[in-house]
Protein backbone atom coordinates (compact mmCIF):
# COMPACT_ATOMS: atom_id res chain seq x y z
CA UNK A 1 0.00 0.00 0.00
CA UNK A 2 1.53 3.31 -1.03
CA UNK A 3 1.63 6.23 1.36
CA UNK A 4 -0.87 9.00 1.00
CA UNK A 5 -0.67 12.75 0.63
CA UNK A 6 -3.30 14.09 3.03
CA UNK A 7 -5.76 16.84 2.16
CA UNK A 8 -6.13 19.85 4.41
CA UNK A 9 -9.56 18.60 5.51
CA UNK A 10 -8.09 15.23 6.49
CA UNK A 11 -5.27 16.96 8.38
CA UNK A 12 -7.71 19.25 10.20
CA UNK A 13 -9.94 16.31 11.16
CA UNK A 14 -6.92 14.47 12.52
CA UNK A 15 -5.79 17.56 14.44
CA UNK A 16 -9.25 17.94 16.00
CA UNK A 17 -9.36 14.23 16.85
CA UNK A 18 -6.30 14.61 19.07
CA UNK A 19 -6.67 18.25 20.19
CA UNK A 20 -9.59 19.99 21.88
CA UNK A 21 -7.87 22.97 23.54
CA UNK A 22 -8.62 26.22 21.71
CA UNK A 23 -5.13 27.64 22.29
CA UNK A 24 -3.45 24.56 20.77
CA UNK A 25 -5.78 24.59 17.77
CA UNK A 26 -5.15 28.32 17.30
CA UNK A 27 -1.40 27.67 17.50
CA UNK A 28 -1.74 24.98 14.81
CA UNK A 29 -3.74 27.36 12.60
CA UNK A 30 -1.15 30.10 13.16
CA UNK A 31 1.74 27.85 12.20
CA UNK A 32 -0.21 26.64 9.16
CA UNK A 33 -0.87 30.22 8.01
CA UNK A 34 2.76 31.25 8.48
CA UNK A 35 4.01 28.15 6.65
CA UNK A 36 1.66 28.94 3.76
CA UNK A 37 2.93 32.54 3.72
CA UNK A 38 6.55 31.37 3.51
CA UNK A 39 5.70 28.77 0.85
CA UNK A 40 4.17 31.50 -1.32
CA UNK A 41 7.14 33.78 -0.68
CA UNK A 42 9.60 31.09 -1.78
CA UNK A 43 7.51 29.59 -4.60
CA UNK A 44 7.09 26.28 -2.76
CA UNK A 45 4.16 23.86 -2.38
CA UNK A 46 1.76 25.88 -0.23
CA UNK A 47 -0.57 22.94 0.43
CA UNK A 48 2.23 20.68 1.67
CA UNK A 49 3.79 23.42 3.81
CA UNK A 50 0.41 24.35 5.30
CA UNK A 51 -0.62 20.79 6.15
CA UNK A 52 2.72 20.13 7.84
CA UNK A 53 2.35 23.33 9.86
CA UNK A 54 -1.22 22.44 10.79
CA UNK A 55 -0.40 19.05 12.33
CA UNK A 56 3.12 19.69 13.65
CA UNK A 57 1.95 19.43 17.30
CA UNK A 58 -0.61 16.70 16.63
CA UNK A 59 0.25 14.65 19.73
CA UNK A 60 1.05 17.49 22.14
CA UNK A 61 -2.28 17.73 23.98
CA UNK A 62 -2.78 14.00 24.61
CA UNK A 63 0.86 12.87 24.79
CA UNK A 64 3.05 15.81 25.89
CA UNK A 65 5.68 13.46 27.35
CA UNK A 66 5.88 11.60 24.03
CA UNK A 67 5.78 14.66 21.76
CA UNK A 68 6.74 13.77 18.18
CA UNK A 69 7.06 10.06 19.08
CA UNK A 70 3.29 9.63 19.09
CA UNK A 71 2.91 11.90 16.06
CA UNK A 72 5.17 9.54 14.12
CA UNK A 73 3.08 6.53 15.20
CA UNK A 74 -0.25 8.22 14.44
CA UNK A 75 0.84 9.42 11.00
CA UNK A 76 2.45 6.10 10.09
CA UNK A 77 -0.78 4.35 11.14
CA UNK A 78 -2.66 6.82 8.90
CA UNK A 79 -0.23 5.92 6.09
CA UNK A 80 0.99 9.50 5.61
CA UNK A 81 3.77 10.21 3.14
CA UNK A 82 7.18 9.76 4.85
CA UNK A 83 8.35 13.19 3.65
CA UNK A 84 5.51 14.82 5.59
CA UNK A 85 6.28 12.80 8.70
CA UNK A 86 9.99 13.61 8.54
CA UNK A 87 9.31 17.34 8.12
CA UNK A 88 6.91 17.36 11.07
CA UNK A 89 9.33 15.49 13.32
CA UNK A 90 12.20 17.83 12.41
CA UNK A 91 10.59 20.70 14.33
CA UNK A 92 11.51 18.85 17.53
CA UNK A 93 15.20 18.62 16.60
CA UNK A 94 17.47 18.85 19.63
CA UNK A 95 14.48 18.79 21.98
CA UNK A 96 12.58 15.55 21.39
CA UNK A 97 13.98 14.22 18.09
CA UNK A 98 17.36 13.83 16.42
CA UNK A 99 15.93 14.68 12.98
CA UNK A 100 17.80 17.78 11.85
CA UNK A 101 15.87 20.22 9.66
CA UNK A 102 17.57 20.21 6.24
CA UNK A 103 15.01 21.42 3.68
CA UNK A 104 13.71 24.99 3.45
CA UNK A 105 10.33 23.70 4.67
CA UNK A 106 11.86 21.98 7.72
CA UNK A 107 14.06 24.94 8.65
CA UNK A 108 11.09 27.30 8.34
CA UNK A 109 8.90 25.15 10.59
CA UNK A 110 11.71 24.90 13.14
CA UNK A 111 12.22 28.68 13.11
CA UNK A 112 8.61 29.85 13.28
CA UNK A 113 6.99 27.35 15.65
CA UNK A 114 8.20 29.02 18.84
CA UNK A 115 8.05 32.47 17.23
CA UNK A 116 4.30 32.25 16.59
CA UNK A 117 3.84 31.74 20.34
CA UNK A 118 5.92 34.81 21.18
CA UNK A 119 4.03 36.89 18.61
CA UNK A 120 0.66 35.69 19.93
CA UNK A 121 1.65 36.65 23.48
CA UNK A 122 2.99 40.02 22.27
CA UNK A 123 -0.28 40.74 20.48
CA UNK A 124 -2.44 39.77 23.46
CA UNK A 125 -0.84 42.35 25.78
CA UNK A 126 -1.51 45.20 23.32
CA UNK A 127 -4.62 47.39 23.74
CA UNK A 128 -5.91 46.06 20.39
CA UNK A 129 -5.10 42.43 21.30
CA UNK A 130 -4.30 42.00 17.60
CA UNK A 131 -1.45 41.16 15.24
CA UNK A 132 -2.88 43.61 12.71
CA UNK A 133 -1.06 46.57 14.31
CA UNK A 134 1.83 44.63 15.85
CA UNK A 135 5.29 45.76 14.82
CA UNK A 136 8.64 44.02 14.93
CA UNK A 137 9.88 46.52 17.55
CA UNK A 138 7.08 45.51 19.95
CA UNK A 139 8.02 41.84 19.63
CA UNK A 140 11.71 42.70 20.10
CA UNK A 141 10.91 44.61 23.31
CA UNK A 142 9.06 41.59 24.68
CA UNK A 143 11.88 39.31 23.46
CA UNK A 144 14.25 40.91 25.99
CA UNK A 145 12.00 40.06 28.94
CA UNK A 146 12.81 36.38 29.55
CA UNK A 147 9.80 35.92 31.86
CA UNK A 148 7.45 37.11 29.08
CA UNK A 149 6.14 34.15 27.07
CA UNK A 150 8.82 32.09 28.80
CA UNK A 151 7.68 28.99 26.92
CA UNK A 152 8.76 30.53 23.60
CA UNK A 153 12.36 29.35 23.37
CA UNK A 154 14.36 32.26 21.98
CA UNK A 155 17.44 30.09 21.36
CA UNK A 156 15.44 27.86 19.00
CA UNK A 157 14.08 30.91 17.17
CA UNK A 158 17.61 32.31 16.78
CA UNK A 159 18.95 28.95 15.63
CA UNK A 160 16.12 28.72 13.10
CA UNK A 161 16.81 32.21 11.73
CA UNK A 162 20.48 31.30 11.44
CA UNK A 163 19.66 28.03 9.61
CA UNK A 164 17.50 30.01 7.18
CA UNK A 165 20.18 32.67 6.78
CA UNK A 166 17.78 35.51 7.60
CA UNK A 167 17.93 38.38 10.04
CA UNK A 168 15.75 37.90 13.11
CA UNK A 169 13.78 41.10 12.41
CA UNK A 170 12.86 39.87 8.92
CA UNK A 171 11.80 36.48 10.31
CA UNK A 172 9.61 38.25 12.88
CA UNK A 173 8.12 40.59 10.24
CA UNK A 174 7.30 37.72 7.87
CA UNK A 175 5.83 35.63 10.68
CA UNK A 176 3.58 38.53 11.71
CA UNK A 177 2.48 38.93 8.07
CA UNK A 178 1.64 35.22 7.89
CA UNK A 179 -0.34 35.43 11.13
CA UNK A 180 -2.30 38.41 9.82
CA UNK A 181 -3.83 36.10 7.19
CA UNK A 182 -5.55 34.08 9.92
CA UNK A 183 -5.98 36.82 12.56
CA UNK A 184 -9.78 36.85 12.61
CA UNK A 185 -10.07 33.08 12.85
CA UNK A 186 -7.62 32.86 15.77
CA UNK A 187 -8.97 35.90 17.60
CA UNK A 188 -5.99 38.18 17.01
Amino acid sequence: MSSQIPTRDEALQLLRKYNKTESLINHALSVEAVMRYFARKHGEDEEMWGIIGLVHDLDYEKFPEQHCTMTRKILEDENWDPAYIRAILSHGWGIVTDIEPVTMLEKTLFAIDELTGLITASALVRPSKSVMDLGVSSVRKKWKTKAFAAGANREIILKGAEMLGVELDLLIADTIEGMKTIATEIGL
